[in-house]
């Protein structure tokens, strides 16, 4: 692909090049990327010049080869270009009829030539969790492996597939499970799903049957414990500490328990990390009991200091251990991409149970996510949306503390994109709900997560996805609040 070299226009054609429909295009402003493809670089040129208003909404683009021609561009680049332009809404194309600019042009983000990063989950309130960015190259990387793959569109889209999903994807996963994650397992283990919680449900139905108990953490994830509750088992609430879950402890509350829920490498909420002779005590239940771990890495790619931990089920080479892993933090929650890794002796038997719940997953993404993870583009993304994590995390915890005055313990978690802000146990709960409500945070009150553990007063606070200053601002508030809130039950406690 190449571009016309601008001095071999004429001069009065350099910036502008006039096409025969009469459209004033820039190729050479400040708006294009220079070491961009041609396809992108006339993608710009074509999105500034609808956006500025220098063409009128239904006015027609002129023909591919046309412009080809009178750009220098190849003739596959003026149409790649066309397509992302008819995709992001730009333009409209009419059979028969040619390219028209779109009636409604919708409002543009960021400047295309800059790298900036898109936050995927507008109209969140502060400290939301599960926001996510995705930085603008994986976008547009992402946006062309969907355009070739759908352009290839394949017979295999046009049967049922197999229950656990297209190899090429869960090949993809179990190199990527290998490099991170120190798990070593075959592509036939992997099985996509739309979700750690949809996960959940088709394994349990597998290897449980109706009111076995199934250890949870205490606090923990609650719409695991729900989910587990829906299904017809029973959450049996175990007590978390420094170390992680207390082995011990479950054994005592749910001593017939045939299956443990657990976060090991960042435990939800409170960020601790399971410690080593902890997993090896659950792993020796596991076996004992003849029972099932099911390990939810839900964020273990977005560790600040150091490489992420060994996986549980990387100890246990998925003997025992049954491994959640999902896209939505990782790229965005819109692909409704997850998948477990199963131990061999529940291959089988899980992949009946997806069959009889919903039949298969859906395949026009995955070949698209399969490429982001054999591209590199995956792990492109990553780094680069870990470093704004940081800042986010710095920005959240320094601000809390100094402006909280004393008020709030503020712990930085080394992993993750939350993290808990909490009040000495000894404050009443009801000053974390008030203070919550009077700043207009949205995030949890920490006391949500338990079940019957004695709650801790404070809040859980998702930090990504949310530009700092936003951030910043939105912490000044609720240490505000939250300090005031405190002056108000310490009033209270005395009058009583």
């Amino acid at each position: 692909m190449r571009n016309i070299p601008t001095n071999s226009l004429p001069s009065a054609t350099k910036s502008s090049l006039p096409t025969k429909t009469g459209l004033p295009l820039d190729l050479t402003g400040p708006h294009v990327t220079p070491a961009a493809s041609a396809a992108h670089r006339l993608y710009q040129a074509l999105c500034e010049m609808i956006v500025s208003g220098l063409v009128k909404p239904g006015e027609p683009l002129p023909p591919s080869r046309t412009l080809a021609t009178q750009t220098g561009f190849r003739r596959n680049a003026v149409v790649i270009a066309y397509e992302r332009l008819i995709a992001d809404g730009f333009a409209e194309a009419t059979v028969g009829s040619g390219t028209f600019v779109a009636a409604r042009i919708p409002a543009r983000t960021a400047e295309p030539n800059k790298p900036k990063v898109i936050v995927e989950t507008p109209g969140q309130g502060a400290f939301a969790l599960g926001c996510t960015h995705i930085d603008e190259r994986a976008v547009q990387r992402f946006r062309a492996f969907v355009g070739r793959r759908m352009r290839n569109f394949g017979s295999e889209h046009l049967h049922y597939g197999d229950p656990r999903g297209s190899r090429e994807l869960r090949a993809a996963i179990a190199d990527h499970l290998l490099s991170a994650r120190g798990l070593r397992c075959d592509p036939d283990q992997i099985m996509l799903t739309s979700g750690t919680l949809h996960a959940l449900r088709i394994v349990l139905s597998a290897i449980l049957k109706a009111g076995d108990q199934v250890w949870c953490e205490d606090p923990g994830y609650p719409a695991a414990r729900k989910t587990i509750a829906n299904c017809g088992y029973r959450a049996v609430g175990v007590p978390v500490d420094e170390h992680g879950m207390r082995v011990a402890k479950g054994r005592i509350a749910g001593p017939s328990a045939r299956a443990a829920y657990v976060t090991p490498s960042h435990q939800f909420p409170l960020g601790v990390q399971m410690s080593m002779p902890r997993r090896l005590e659950l792993l020796d239940w596991a076996r004992q009991a003849g029972a099932f771990v099911l390990e939810d890495d839900y964020d273990s790619e977005f560790r600040y200091d150091g490489a992420p931990l060994m996986s549980l089920a990387g100890i246990d080479r998925l003997q025992r251990v049954i491994y959640l892993g999902t896209f939505a933090k990782t790229l965005f929650p819109g692909l409704r991409i997850g998948y477990c890794a199963l131990p061999e002796r529940l291959i089988a038997d899980v992949t009946a149970a997806r069959a009889a719940l919903d039949r298969f997953p859906g395949t026009l993404m995955e070949g698209a996510v399969a490429d982001m993870l054999n591209s590199g583009a995956f792990a492109a993304n990553l780094k680069r949306v870990r470093k704004l994590y940081r800042e986010a995390r710095d920005a959240l915890a320094e601000t809390l503390e100094a402006e909280s005055d004393g008020a709030l313990s503020v712990p930085v978690p080394s992993q993750g994109l939350h993290l808990v802000a909490r009040f000495d146990r000894s404050v009443d709960l009801s000053v974390a709900a008030r203070a919550k409500q009077a700043a207009g945070a949205e995030g949890w009150l920490l006391a949500d997560t338990y079940s019957r553990a004695r709650p801790l007063p404070g809040f859980v606070l998702g930090f990504s996805g949310h530009a700092v200053p936003q951030l910043v601002a939105s912490a000044e508030r609720l240490a505000r609040e939250s300090r005031a809130a405190l002056r108000t039950g310490n009033r209270s406690a005395r009058q009583t």
